[in-house]
């Protein structure tokens, strides 16, 4: 078993500090009932997830099945100092209504993958707040500048001149502490936060916490591009409270090579499963299309169920194959005649009229399943159809 659990602790893992410690925390598990704890912080500075923050997720979640309470640190006294990890300046701090609500929307979110019953979530304002002056004295003298600057991202801005804030240089400092007030065994984190994670491991010895975590790191998983790691800036996110039909498109969209790599981090299916899958694709046994379908559907299952996964692919299947039309469309109404630019953006189906213009001249663009080529077409009373896309559909009623 404690094979098993390694194996699946190192998939799709970029890094591991301390295995032989995790080792020893699995064999205790199986052969005592030990219980270990795993930590890993979220600073609630947005408030919906998407599916690069579920590769975390999901390993606390298999570790959860090898004996891990999973410690689920919600960031909020840090949260409004802000992560300086890969900024180029100083982030505005979050006000702490704001910090509350976006953590309430992870706790919500959270527990569709982690075991609630193996799950502790935790606020770092607990210990943090009582540190008091003497105690955050007390801990930027456990670390020097000089060591800091080592940082990639604060050496950069160091050279460059651009200015860095003390509070920036505190917060590694902070979520270290975090490890010692939790007395965490390991913790998780993106390989973005390496210099984070190992303050943790420095402040454990440092304050006498009898243990050193040990470290995993996993990859940053990249965006619907294939390129950027996913984000909401970038827009090449799903979000896992995205609607069940976005959510299913958004995952065929992603190339064939891509979503190999997104089995590997995002579905459950054992790796002898994946391997067997990639196998018949290279064969000509099975369609890519077919196999990046079945992810989708266990991707949307998970966040809502299946009946709803498998009726996001029936209509995924209507609208792409057959040319229907989605089942449930938004519907809007406008008085007078509108220029049909100005009509996509009130839909909602465009942000700009400029926008609006480049999805016509690129095709993009259909009224009534017909490509719109006049981008100063007028819209005279009637209902219309409109759609951006592939995915993208209003009912426009012109009165």
């Amino acid at each position: 078993m404690v094979k098993e659990a390694l194996r699946e602790l190192e998939r799709g893992v970029a890094e591991i500090i301390d295995k032989e410690r995790i080792e020893t925390l699995f064999k205790n598990y199986f052969e005592k009932g030990e219980n270990f704890y795993v930590k890993a912080g979220f600073d609630p500075t947005a408030p919906d997830l998407h599916l690069g923050h579920t590769v975390l997720l999901q390993k606390m979640a298999t570790l959860q099945k090898y004996g891990a309470i999973v410690q689920f640190l919600i960031g909020d006294f840090t949260g409004m100092i802000g992560d300086p990890t890969g900024k180029n300046e100083t982030r505005k701090k979050l006000d702490r209504q704001t910090v509350l609500k976006n953590a309430q929307s992870y706790k919500d979110q959270v527990f569709k993958i982690l075991d609630p019953n193996k799950t502790v979530v935790m606020f770092n304002s607990e210990w943090l707040e009582k540190l008091g002056a003497a105690g955050m004295v007390e801990l930027t003298t456990t670390f020097s500048v000089a060591r800091m600057l080592e940082r990639e991202d604060f050496e950069k801005r160091y050279k460059s001149q651009t200015p860095i804030s003390i509070s920036e240089f505190l917060y590694p400092l902070l979520q270290g502490y975090d490890s010692v007030a939790m007395k965490c065994d390991i913790e998780m984190g993106g390989t973005d936060q390496k210099f984070n994670l190992l303050m943790g491991r420095q402040l454990q010895r440092v304050y006498n916490v009898g243990k050193e975590q040990a470290v995993v790191m996993m990859p940053l998983l990249e965006g619907l591009d294939g390129v950027n790691k996913m984000s909401k800036s970038l827009g090449n996110y799903i979000g896992v409270t995205d609607e069940p039909s976005d959510m299913f498109g958004k995952m065929l969209s992603i190339s064939d090579e891509l979503m190999w790599r997104y089995y590997e981090l995002l579905s459950t299916k054992s790796l002898e499963e994946i391997a067997t899958l990639k196998e018949k694709v290279s064969k000509g046994e099975l369609h890519p299309k077919v196999v990046k379908e079945d992810l989708a559907q266990e991707i949307v299952a998970r966040y809502y169920d299946q009946s709803v996964a498998k009726s996001a692919r029936e209509e995924f299947n209507n609208v792409h194959k057959n040319n229907e039309l989605p089942s449930n469309i938004d519907e809007f109404e406008i008085s007078g005649a509108v220029w049909v630019a100005k009509a996509l953006v009130d839909c909602g189906l465009e942000e700009s009229t400029s926008q609006a213009r480049r999805d016509i001249k690129q095709g993009a663009v259909k009224l009534n399943q017909e490509k719109v080529e006049n981008e100063q077409l007028q819209l005279e009373q009637g209902d219309y159809i409109l759609q951006v896309g592939k995915r993208k559909f209003a009912k426009l009623k012109v009165v």
